[in-house]
């Protein structure tokens, strides 16, 4: 049966100083003044829309919040203020809910660190890439190594004691040795957590239309393969895919996603979930894309709300769910789909006579063998 379950906000911030070549994100490069009120406004009344959708008479507040972008650092730590206020008047916010701001690197936003603090944000998430200029130049970052160095610096002065770094590997032209270099600066920053992922050409950016030359497969698993190692050596655990947290930091907020969680989406462009356990209903909603359409929609933001139908619901769950290192427990599964586990036992037990899943009592994860070809194993709920 359907259940309801722990609820997340998602924030939207579309612009930044610079479209980076290879973002697929709805970001906006800056133009003109930012019109922070205004969308501080019609996030707020995008909010409101949003929470008429819920059935909130068992709801303690939300369990995470995250504002992501886009930049969301171009913004000042009164406008964050004022939007978290409202949340906490309007639905609520858990106590000691993680609240998540995305950061620019640059020395600009990092005079800010003190007045997001202080507006309540307890988490934040450093766009880094790398420390190395010559790939900062070519992944059209626009801060420098030192500059994000000092960030952090700033941003551990300000008392916050819980932070993730971005960091990119399998760059145009990297080697090995620079890829460990990059782990060991972050590491001597003292993050909690750490996101180490390969880029990916995406349709839309410019990497696409124009790609650059990127490492040898063989030479892009050892990068991997030596990564890892290190940042185990260095404390870490490693719990889904490309995240790795010191004991007790894991993005709750992700978490989330990677359990098939439910979450609002507020902001242009912004995507949200949510169960309806009573007409055993999971809807998708999604935002008008454009900043301008979104700001002049009046009280209506929404572009379209889908009906996920039960044939989806298992992939949508496996495509979070086994990206975990520890894969998915069985009533997670049938609580967060509203399916029974019968619904999948022919595959899974298939995958694991082929050594692709184990499956101990009610715990189903994938083997390191599973976890290189993750997307293949997927793909096999597909027909069912």
């Amino acid at each position: 049966m359907l259940e309801q379950r722990p609820l997340s906000l998602y924030i939207h911030i579309p612009w930044c100083l610079r479209k980076c070549p290879y973002c697929d994100f709805n970001s906006h490069a800056v133009t003109s003044k930012l019109p922070e009120k205004e969308y501080v406004s019609a996030l707020c009344q995008d909010l409101e829309t949003d929470v008429g959708l819920l059935e909130l008479s068992d709801f303690s507040g939300f369990h995470s919040v995250f504002i992501g972008g886009g930049t969301p650092s171009l913004f000042s730590a009164s406008a964050f203020e004022q939007l978290l206020n409202y949340i906490r008047e309007k639905v609520g916010i858990e106590r000691g809910a993680e609240i998540t701001l995305e950061v620019n690197p640059g020395t600009a936003e990092a005079e800010k660190f003190l007045g997001y603090r202080m507006a309540g944000i307890n988490r934040l998430s450093f766009g880094v890439q790398s420390f190395h200029a010559d790939y900062l130049a070519t992944l059209g970052r626009v801060h420098s190594g030192r500059e994000a160095e000092k960030a952090i610096e700033l941003c551990l002065a300000a008392g916050f004691d819980n932070f993730n770094l971005d960091l990119m590997h399998g760059l145009p032209g990297q080697s090995i040795d620079d890829v460990l270099k990059d782990l060991k600066k972050a590491l001597s920053l003292r993050p909690t957590h750490l996101s180490w992922y390969q880029l990916t050409i995406e349709p839309n950016t410019e990497f696409y239309a124009r790609p650059p030359p990127l490492p040898e497969d063989d030479l892009v698993i050892e990068m991997q393969d030596s990564g890892i190692e290190l940042i185990t050596e260095a404390g870490f655990q490693r719990y889904e895919v490309s995240a790795y947290s010191k004991l007790g930091y894991q993005s709750q907020h992700n978490l989330n996603y990677w359990l098939f969680g439910d979450y609002l989406g507020i902001g242009a462009g912004a995507h949200g979930k949510i169960s309806d356990p009573g007409a055993g209903l999971i809807k998708r909603t999604r935002k008008k894309r454009q900043p301008e359409h979104y700001l002049a929609s009046g009280l209506s933001r929404l572009a379209e709300v889908n009906v996920v139908p039960p044939e989806d619901r298992t992939i949508e769950f496996l495509l979070n769910s086994l990206r975990l290192v520890e894969g998915f427990c069985i009533d997670e599964y049938e609580a967060r789909t509203g399916l029974g586990f019968s619904h999948i036992a022919k595959q899974v037990e298939s995958l694991c006579d082929r050594g692709l899943l184990t499956k101990k009592e009610d715990i189903v994860r994938a083997t390191a063998r599973g976890f290189s070809v993750l997307n293949s194993l997927i793909s096999e709920f597909i027909e069912q």
